[in-house]
């Protein structure tokens, strides 16, 4: 996922991501020098018992591998969420498959958790951080048994983590989703007793029917979960331009939007409002958060935009967003949660 810039967009997509994961994580071990900065007390929130400078987030998926972790706290983010990680290493689905579709602001990736696995992950993990760290964990491709492997993950990540996401919403391993329906119950109660006491995220798909959000919702609730990330990449395609619209895999960017905005609000309907929710999914301006706040969400998370709008998108989206809460009398995010 590699940041915009002329000469990134001229080679292979992800080895353009690797060139930019490799420059931040640089920058990161050189202390992120002459790193912008921005701080309101209108940002700051508390969600899950973790105190967040900013609502700002970094996805999953950017920096799997947690290569870069204080190079992304360096562009402005509140929170890095590292992952997806599984208990054992494993390459993911055959290349090419990353495909920037350009006109459309958007991306399709079928990746299926490559990752160097979990244990390499924690062990490279900064002693000090400038934020929240969440360590996002799946299981892997072959597993003989999947609730294990998310088992594993939740106890081992839990100690180095300020949370840990379940991730059951990739459309890129072949039946994972399927965990979101009669076996959820006894995946969150295995993996709650696994955490300890470090809150527990659940990352679900956007491409669900009323049913099944009615039943995550009950599900999550009942299970005590912290909080829901809504959602992940869409199988579905809305009408698209780019040359590379027909590949296969999830899409995410600009044209995710429209859904994951709707999920958020069915989800607020669902929940009750019982549990935090955490917005993911076509948001790339500060207006664009500012919405998903007043719909319902917590805490909101950037992956896709920053391929189109460079490494300043973080600190430009918390300087709207702070104007956007005081336009409105909000004296902070809290205040401004669901009230659209």
């Amino acid at each position: 996922m590699a940041f915009y810039h002329p000469l990134l967009f001229r080679i292979d997509a992800e080895r353009a991501h690797g060139l930019t994961i490799a420059a931040l994580a640089a920058w990161g071990r050189a202390g992120a020098p002459l790193a912008p900065a921005f701080a309101s007390t209108r940002l700051a929130t508390t969600v899950a018992g973790i105190a967040f400078s900013n609502p700002l987030g970094l996805a999953a998926g950017v920096d799997k591998d947690a290569h870069a972790v204080g190079g992304f706290f360096g562009l402005g983010f509140g929170s890095v969420e590292v992952g997806t990680l599984t208990p054992l290493p494993q390459p993911g689905n055959p290349r090419p498959r990353l495909f920037r579709l350009p006109e459309d602001r958007a991306v399709v990736n079928r990746f299926g958790f490559n990752n160097g696995g979990l244990a390499a992950a924690l062990a490279r993990l900064p002693a000090k951080r400038a934020g929240v760290l969440g360590i996002n964990v799946g299981a892997n491709k072959d597993a003989a048994d999947r609730i294990a492997d998310y088992v594993h993950g939740v106890a081992a990540a839990a100690p180095h983590a300020d949370y840990v996401t379940i991730n059951i919403s990739s459309p890129n391993t072949p039946g994972l989703r399927d965990l979101q329906g009669a076996a959820l119950a006894e995946l969150l109660a295995a993996c709650g007793a696994a955490r300890g006491t470090t809150p527990l995220f659940l990352k679900v798909a956007p491409d669900l029917e009323p049913d099944a959000i009615d039943h995550i919702a009950r599900t999550a609730i009942d299970a005590r979960v912290d909080a829901l990330i809504v959602g992940n990449t869409t199988v579905t395609r809305p009408d698209l331009v780019s040359p590379g619209r027909a590949e296969i895999g999830g899409l995410s960017g600009a044209p995710l939007a429209a859904l994951a905005h709707q999920r958020l609000r069915d989800f607020r309907a669902a929940t009750g409002a019982a549990i935090p929710l955490v917005a993911v999914g076509g948001i790339g301006s500060g207006a664009e958060a500012y919405a998903r706040i007043r719909s319902g969400a917590a805490l909101v998370q950037l992956y896709t935009a920053l391929v189109y709008e460079g490494p300043g998108l973080a600190l430009r989206i918390l300087r709207d967003l702070d104007k956007l809460l005081e336009r409105d009398g909000f004296a902070s995010v809290a205040e401004a949660v669901g009230t659209a």
